[in-house]
């Protein structure tokens, strides 16, 4: 009888589309807004899902959250924000509700009409909970992000994830303590989903 001596998961090796980029320090490389917010530092040439694998492992799993609001593509990242939500409906508010519906609105539509319905909810919010956050992130995915009909400016380079972000970890603060743990491995769980879908 053999007795297994490795416990390390198995290295990623086939490519995730879901993911801006499949190398963590790329990650790091063209976003630098993540090295304020994740502590943790990945090897060269380690895969995202490695390294999201390993930060869930560390001593603070909600980095996992921080770096997948920032490695997956957009939309996947949208959705991603929406979901996390929707999965505690009894902690939700109205506001949020109002603008899940219209995140939802843009990840079916990715038009520029939904893109800024979001946007401008986001910025007329005067509580900024996990839904606006979200929102706000959607609003800041691609385009511009001045006014209708003004010159196009576009957003700051991890504005997205940023939000993302505070939304994904706003939520998570509602939680109840004893239950965080399991949400976020619920939560990781649907990223590596996305991150492996086209």
């Amino acid at each position: 009888m053999t007795t297994r001596t490795d416990t390390h998961a198995p290295k990623t090796t086939e490519p995730a589309p879901g993911l801006r980029v499949q190398v963590a320090r790329d990650l790091f490389d063209s976003v630098p807004a993540i090295a304020n917010l994740v502590l943790a530092r990945p090897q060269p040439s380690q895969h995202c899902m490695d390294f999201l694998r390993q930060l869930l492992q560390g001593s603070t799993p909600e980095e996992a959250l921080t770096f997948m609001a920032f490695a997956l593509m957009a939309r996947h990242a949208v959705w991603w924000g929406h979901e996390c939500l929707k999965a505690t409906p009894e902690l939700l508010t109205d506001q949020d509700r109002e603008m899940m519906a219209l995140i939802a609105a843009w990840v079916a539509e990715q038009d520029d009409d939904s893109r800024y319905a979001a946007l401008e909810a986001g910025l007329r919010a005067a509580v900024h909970g996990p839904g606006v956050w979200l929102a706000l992130g959607t609003g800041w995915s691609g385009g511009s992000i001045s006014g209708r009909g003004l010159p196009p400016v576009p957003p700051p380079v991890g504005a997205t994830g940023q939000a993302l972000n505070a939304g994904i970890n706003s939520a998570l603060a509602r939680v109840p303590l004893d239950l965080r743990r399991r949400m976020i491995d619920h939560y990781v769980g649907m990223a590596e989903v996305l991150a492996k879908s086209p």
